[in-house]
């Protein structure tokens, strides 16, 4: 893991997205300030880590971190804006929900949102920098959380199991029971579901 070292940016935050590929919800960010005096072990990627290590940890930066925040973009924003537009303004949301303002920002990937502070992407940065790590833990947690919900309100779609992506599963009982609200309708199986009826 590195830890990036900008002279001149005391304050930097990492951000990172969860939930682009999905058929239904929301996708999540988060933005996460480390506190240099109080490292955290154990960040990786959060697709890396088993659900128990995730939750002990997305506990752990939420205390030990200067500042964190979630943002997220709605299925209609998603439909409105697509895909892209839509995860770029979630991470607008998260930075700007920060309790304090980041010097600078380091996001994961290879774009970057419109931001009022300096900013890099950095490819693979969910493995390779810290405060991203932590952020693709916060933001996967929330999203899997909201996935549960989700399971418990329409169990006969398997939420729970497929957190949203166009599984088998997911595609069959999309077919069988049809689309819900928080189905995401510009995406081509909801659309073609949305046909069908």
């Amino acid at each position: 893991m590195t830890t990036f070292v900008y002279p001149n940016y005391e304050l930097i935050a990492g951000v990172d997205e969860v939930g682009r590929g999905p058929l239904v919800g929301a996708v999540v960010t988060a933005a996460v300030i480390l506190d240099p005096n109080n490292p955290i072990e154990g960040l990786v990627d959060s697709k890396k880590l088993s659900e128990k290590k995730r939750l002990a940890l997305a506990q752990e930066i939420k205390q030990k971190a200067l500042t964190w925040s979630l943002g997220r973009a709605e299925p209609e924003e998603i439909d409105q804006l697509n895909i892209l537009h839509a995860t770029m303004l979630a991470m607008q949301r998260a930075v700007k929900n920060l309790k304090i303002s980041p010097h600078f920002v380091l996001i994961d990937g290879n774009r970057i949102p419109e931001l009022p502070m300096p900013a890099q992407a950095v490819v693979k940065g969910d493995s390779l920098v810290a405060e991203i790590s932590a952020a693709s833990i916060l933001a996967k947690v929330a999203r899997d959380q909201e996935m549960a919900e989700l399971d418990r309100l329409y169990p006969q779609y398997g939420f729970a199991q497929h957190k949203g992506y166009p599984t088998q599963l997911h595609l069959e009982r999309l077919a069988q029971f049809g689309v819900l609200p928080q189905h995401r309708k510009s995406f081509s199986p909801v659309r073609n579901a949305l046909k069908q009826v």
